[in-house]
């Protein structure tokens, strides 16, 4: 791992903070309306059995290295800060996976842990930023958002694996895309935790620009990335509606100029300096209605459209949730022996 600039101020530790205090009002609306459909509970109970976490984690320690002070040492000593930071109830594992694909992902429910691929550690090349990285991925923990992460993850092997599952075809195209809808809207929650964990913005930002033209930011100017935000959020006609929908359907994050602006703009709310002066000691969770005034109204008609094919996928399979659980364990099963 290479030497990491180190931070040039001392963090707040935010004790007692919870998720509701930096959660996006679009994530927030999306997951109660998730939760609302009483069939994605009786899939999850099926097939999310304890012994199936115990096989992800096991796949995972058989295929990556573990953080700990005598590997990735350094690594494991920011991990705890953030840790501090975000006043964690627990202190997730931590594992790096070898792997070209600038990525983190946090998985499992009862018990999640984080796995940071290789490329990513080698492309953060400050404190902040990878404190910052660390943060983004308790957040998704502690908002609760690794479960139905998770879920999205086994329907995906269930796709690629074709298996032959009462939920096929546009059912099962249908379902993933109505997760991914939500999905995408829980990185903007997470961009807030990453800024809270790190508590420099600026790093953030230099992140995101990271994940879109590479480790080159010293090429790259913070003005002109806006600009690139902005012509697309005026690109309103019905044909580039269209194309923003198609573009976006099968993404797992929101595009990173689009979430620029989105933690830009939540800074000079004054939401983020309130939450660092203490103000979240005092705020409550906000109600469903709360969200879906504070969400956009173009994310609300987005998501009507999206949750529509979803409640009617759930209704089809809730009575083969325990055959949709036997296949998802042979498909991970696969997975795993494949990779020995």
């Amino acid at each position: 791992m290479q030497s990491l600039v180190k931070s040039s101020h001392k963090r707040i530790y935010l004790t007692g903070i919870q998720s509701a205090a930096w959660e996006h009002p679009a994530d927030r609306t999306a997951l109660k309306a998730l939760k609302a459909i009483p069939a994605l509970d009786t899939i999850i109970k099926a097939m999310f059995s304890p012994t199936f976490e115990k096989s992800i984690r096991l796949a995972t320690l058989a295929s990556a290295v573990r953080v700990s002070p005598k590997q990735f040492g350094k690594l494991h000593e920011l991990h705890l800060e953030a840790c501090k930071v975000l006043d964690m109830p627990k202190v997730p594992e931590l594992y790096v996976s070898q792997s070209p694909i600038v990525n983190a992902y946090a998985v499992g429910w009862d018990n999640p842990f984080i796995v940071l691929n290789s490329s990513i550690v080698n492309s953060f090349n400050t404190e902040d930023e990878m404190i910052g990285l660390l943060g983004h991925e308790m957040g998704h923990i502690k908002s609760g958002h690794v479960l139905y992460k998770t879920l999205l993850h086994v329907l995906l092997m269930l796709s690629q694996y074709a298996l032959q599952v009462p939920l096929t075809g546009l059912a099962l195209e249908a379902l993933i895309l109505a997760l991914r809808e939500w999905d995408r809207k829980s990185e903007l929650s997470a961009d807030r935790a990453e800024a809270l964990a790190n508590q420099n913005p600026d790093a953030v930002i230099r992140s995101l620009m990271k994940l879109t033209g590479g480790n080159l930011i010293e090429d790259m100017d913070l003005g002109e990335f806006i600009k690139q935000a902005e012509e697309y959020n005026q690109s309103n006609s019905m044909l580039d509606n269209m194309h923003k929908l198609m573009n976006t359907l099968y993404l797992t994050h929101p595009f990173p100029v689009i979430r620029v602006v989105e933690l830009i703009n939540w800074v000079r709310s004054g939401e983020y300096d309130a939450i660092l002066n203490g103000s979240y000691r005092n705020s409550q969770k906000k109600t469903y209605f709360d969200d879906m005034k504070e969400t956009a109204q173009s994310y609300q008609k987005d998501f009507e459209h999206t949750m529509k094919p979803m409640e009617n996928v759930m209704e089809q399979v809730k009575d083969s949730a325990e055959e949709i659980a036997r296949k998802a364990k042979e498909a991970f099963d696969k997975l795993n022996k494949n990779k020995r």
